[in-house]
């Protein structure tokens, strides 16, 4: 059995598969109606859009199947992500890179497979729309581009809902993308007894910076702030704008004095970008903070809640003194 190569663009593609937010989400409608679609115009067992993530793939959608993710290792599709064109196995048997393959030889026997990569606007390799069959079978070229035709539509679904968990603006999750993220950070927190701080940040009078500039200089503002925030969280560390000049962050396996740290430097990189503005205008931001604690859990709304509620009462404390 030969395992799937890793592709050129790896770390690339990784962080492109990851920016969609939808790894170990629910199943979607519209992705579900492509995979009927095309176990119906097939006439195939099993149909499955797969995403390949580090060491697995995982299902987005599936039929036919009892699992929602196998090793990558062991995956067909981790080879079809390598190339363009569609990756057709006609008969798994007399194909010596998959002959002796567990899901080959053990369920769900797979003797036929055509996958075709689906791919992001910027060209990266995230995925395959896939059909297998228990039984050898031929594909012709017509076959090939019903299931190319099936992939864009599966491409385009993709896209209409990455655009709807990210911030057009400032290109970081938006208030949906943030929720989604969060929800499944929590559930792991509880999982591994980590704990995790959420932080909620409203930027100070930001309104008369569109009253008196214009929204463009506001955009701006809400661009570079955002910036400043994605520059200097960590990898693991979840953030999105819930809306207007707010901002949210969620950090596991931090102390309140680590967060204190990262709110620091956030304050020093925007005093450094109030330099790059109009010179009457300064940015500025009050935060609050929620605590949530694995072993007695709070659900995320909660935490919002709590942490908004600080956040108001800070400012308020600032305009009091």
């Amino acid at each position: 059995m030969d395992k799937p190569l890793l592709p050129d663009n790896e770390d690339v593609r990784l962080a492109g598969l990851r920016a969609l937010n939808i790894l170990d989400t629910q199943s979607e409608e519209s992705l579900d109606r492509v995979t009927r679609l095309a176990k119906y115009l097939f006439d195939v067992p099993i149909s499955l859009i797969s995403l390949v993530d580090e060491d697995r793939q995982w299902f987005k959608s599936c039929i036919g199947l009892d699992v929602k993710e196998t090793p990558r290792d062991i995956s067909f599709c981790g080879h079809a992500i390598l190339d363009d064109d569609p990756l057709v196995i006609c008969d798994t048997l007399a194909d010596p890179r998959f002959a002796d393959n567990p899901l080959v030889l053990n369920t769900p026997k797979i003797r036929f497979y055509a996958g075709y990569p689906i791919k992001l606007s910027e060209g990266v390799r995230i995925g395959t729309l896939c059909i297998i069959d228990i039984k050898p079978r031929a594909f012709s070229n017509e076959d090939k581009q019903a299931l190319k035709d099936l992939t864009l539509i599966t491409q385009r679904e993709i896209s209409i809902m990455q655009l709807a968990t990210r911030d057009e603006l400032t290109n970081i999750p938006n208030r949906r993308g943030f929720i989604l993220m969060a929800e499944r950070y929590l559930d792991l927190c509880i999982r591994q007894q980590f704990n995790a701080i959420v932080i909620f940040i409203d930027l100070d009078s930001f309104k008369p910076i569109n009253d008196k500039y214009g929204h463009a200089e506001g955009d701006r503002v809400l661009q570079l702030f955002a910036s400043i925030i994605s520059s200097l969280c960590r990898k693991s560390d979840l953030f999105g704008r819930f809306g207007g000049d707010e901002f949210v962050l969620l950090l596991t396996q931090v102390t309140l004095s680590e967060c204190q740290r990262l709110i620091s430097r956030i304050e020093k990189s925007a005093a450094t970008l109030n330099l790059s503005l109009p010179s009457s205008t300064t940015v500025s931001f009050s935060f609050g903070v929620a605590e949530f604690n694995p072993r007695q859990p709070l659900e995320l709304e909660e935490l919002l809640q709590i942490a908004d509620a600080d956040m108001y009462k800070n400012k308020e404390a600032k305009k009091a003194s």
